[in-house]
């Protein structure tokens, strides 16, 4: 057996946006499951193969990309970048969600090559974690001549996420929705590409379309690049049920709409984060820490709000055993404290300024994957591995 007790915890976040704090200073996990949290002095803390003294740092569920682009390994063609899923783990990032693989050179249109490109990335990041981190990908992106036993097939084989929708063939609500269905039937869950075209080959796809299709997340909803005018976009918010998804490599102003709006309707539970990396923008390897930050300091929600679009929520859309401080959830976490020099009293009030945090350690399924972090500036004070 594996226990981890991560004990000194200055404060826990803990992704659930109706109480995003919880009381405590001390977490435990065995064999890579949180079993317990609160006070050390309440818990079973004998027996730890690792000890980690949090020195006074703040403990969050590890971080969420809701939207990434990856190809193979941790290597991208779209921006000739290697690690950049390592660097993205330094940015606090522990999971990745697929959008698609659109950038794998060649990447085959026929139906039976992109059935077996999405098994094959399933796979392969299955097999292979880079630096630790959890990439959820296969992610096919949908083409005209799909049929129902097609998504059977691809659910049978581990398939659990599309592509955004758009990116292909498919650009008409009717024949989308009807393959958004047939996924959602056997698992599957679904995105849409939101916006105008991104790349050549992609599209404008507007509010009607969206609505029409119905997926289970709404792709960049302040584009990817091109956000959709200001009344499509309320429109989204209005008549969306699931994942209002807000990306790093979009419209910073169309972020803000998005996150004003959802907050007067009461729906920012819906609000998800990610980055739509690598893109033509490039790797951001903090560009979730940016958004927390950009939408806590200019969006008026508080800091440990905004934490929770980036871990809680997005766990909970896409029905993930992670990204909430919660019993049985995989212990993936990040360490992080506010920045040297930093203004703000805490970090919290540090990062609602707009600065970023600083992280001193990740852990994945009770592994301690990363220390200080070489992107973010460095924090005030930093975890240490007491034994383990």
């Amino acid at each position: 057996m594996n226990k981890l007790v991560i004990k000194n915890i200055g404060l826990i976040l803990t992704g659930k946006i109706e109480a995003p704090i919880a009381d405590g200073d001390c977490v435990i996990a065995i064999d890579g499951k949180i079993s317990a949290f609160g006070y050390e002095k309440d818990l079973d803390t004998e027996g730890a193969t690792t000890t980690i003294n949090a020195h006074g740092t703040t403990i969050a569920p590890g971080l969420i990309d809701s939207h990434v682009h990856p190809v193979v390994g941790d290597y991208t063609p779209r921006q000739q970048q290697l690690h950049w899923i390592e660097s993205t783990l330094h940015g606090g990032v522990t999971t990745m969600i697929s959008a698609g693989e659109v950038h794998m050179p060649g990447r085959p249109k026929d139906i039976v090559g992109l059935k077996a490109m999405a098994i094959a990335a399933q796979r392969w990041y299955e097999n292979f974690r880079p630096s630790g981190v959890k990439v959820l990908a296969g992610a096919p992106v949908i083409e005209h001549g799909m049929e129902e036993h097609d998504f059977k097939e691809l659910a049978d084989a581990g398939v659990k996420f599309l592509g955004e929708v758009g990116l292909g063939t498919v650009k008409d609500g009717k024949t989308a929705n009807q393959m958004v269905n047939w996924a959602r039937k056997y698992g599957i869950q679904s995105t849409i590409h939101t916006g105008g075209p991104s790349i050549p080959g992609s599209g404008l796809i507007d509010a009607d379309m969206v609505l029409e299709t119905g997926t289970d997340v709404v792709g960049h909803i302040n584009g990817g690049h091109s956000a959709l005018p200001d009344d499509q976009i309320v429109c989204l918010c209005e008549g969306c049920t699931k994942g209002l998804e807000i990306v790093h490599n979009g419209n910073e102003r169309a972020a803000l709409l998005t996150l004003n709006t959802t907050r007067e309707m009461d729906k920012l539970d819906q609000v998800i984060l990610g980055t739509d990396g690598p893109a033509g923008s490039g790797v951001q390897p903090l560009g979730i820490l940016r958004m927390v930050a950009m939408l806590s300091s200019l969006g008026n929600v508080s800091a440990e709000t905004a934490f929770c679009f980036a871990n809680g929520n997005t766990a909970r859309q896409r029905e993930l055993d992670v990204g909430l401080m919660e019993e049985g959830y995989s212990a993936d976490f990040v360490l992080m404290d506010q920045a040297q020099h930093a203004p703000g009293k805490n970090m919290l009030e540090s990062v609602q300024l707009g600065n970023l945090p600083g992280i001193g350690m990740t852990i994945i399924d009770g592994e301690v994957c990363s220390h200080r972090s070489r992107n973010t500036p460095p924090a005030q004070n930093l975890p240490e591995v007491e034994n383990g």
